[in-house]
């Protein structure tokens, strides 16, 4: 096996969807149209976070001052507005740029696009951000992908299984993973079926039935601590079962912080 066959396995890329981007940043001021697209979703999301879902958030402070990062959170909604969301506030709380591996979906949205560009969101990259990481910056990615906000709202904050790529580049990397749980996103756009015409007519994984706009649930955001990256081992093989391991253990981490937030709520809209 060559090394960059090794590389491909062995970062596999899961279906995100999200704060979508393409590969690299664009300067979103360069077109005025696209300039004021982008301030809009700005504004919106801002007022979205601490307004109409109030979000709250709690340890932040576990997220490294400096230095590399991968931020795994789950993800739900039927429309994923919980990565745009969960950008928005990571970004402004820890006044450190936050990368997002994200679907090509979101893309075909032009001031998402440009809002992706921004902030410099990438989707085409099967190491899921190794180079941002080996530069020490923070990488956050949905390893559920489709699978989590695809789900009908009956299995609501049932985490779907994680693609194993965050965590084998968490392995060649050295960088911890920080877990985030998000908390009410099920609530605010609930999935309650498909319409598989339009989902084959705008070219998407499924359309859902839900609500036209989101419901004011309440979110709650919680990080946890940083889970420290196995050590690398000198074969692929080990690797590789180190990173399932590993995949395993975050995915039933952030499973333990949804269900003990969502036991903490005495309703999901206050």
């Amino acid at each position: 096996m060559t090394e960059a066959t090794e590389a491909t396995e062995a970062t596999e890329a899961p279906q995100a969807t999200g704060a979508a981007g393409t590969a690299g940043a664009g300067d979103a001021s360069a077109d005025p149209w696209e300039c004021l697209g982008t301030d809009l979703v700005e504004g919106v999301l801002a007022w979205l976070a601490d307004d109409y879902f109030r979000a709250e958030v709690s340890g932040l402070e576990h997220v490294p001052a400096s230095g590399p990062a991968l931020l795994v959170a789950n993800h739900s909604g039927a429309w994923a507005l919980d990565a745009f969301v969960l950008h928005r506030i990571l970004r402004r709380e820890l006044r450190r740029p936050v990368h997002v591996y994200a679907a090509e979906v979101a893309f075909r949205l032009p001031p998402l696009a440009a809002y992706a560009r921004r902030h410099e969101a990438f989707t085409d990259d099967p190491t899921l951000g190794r180079d941002r990481l080996a530069a020490g910056h923070l990488v956050a990615v949905f390893p559920e992908g489709i699978g989590g906000v695809g789900k009908p709202f009956s299995q609501r904050y049932r985490l779907r299984p994680f693609s194993p790529g965050f965590a084998a580049t968490a392995v060649r990397t050295g960088a911890p993973v920080v877990p985030v749980s998000v908390v009410g996103a099920e609530e605010s756009y609930p999935k309650l079926g498909e319409i598989g015409a339009l989902a084959r007519r705008f070219d998407l994984p499924y359309f859902p039935l839900t609500t036209l706009l989101p419901l004011p649930a309440k979110w709650r955001i919680s990080i946890g601590e940083p889970l420290p990256a196995p050590a690398a081992a000198p074969s692929f093989a080990a690797r590789a079962a180190a990173a399932r391991r590993f995949t395993d253990e975050v995915r039933c981490t952030v499973q333990g912080m949804v269900d003990r937030d969502r036991r903490r709520r005495a309703s999901p809209f206050w």
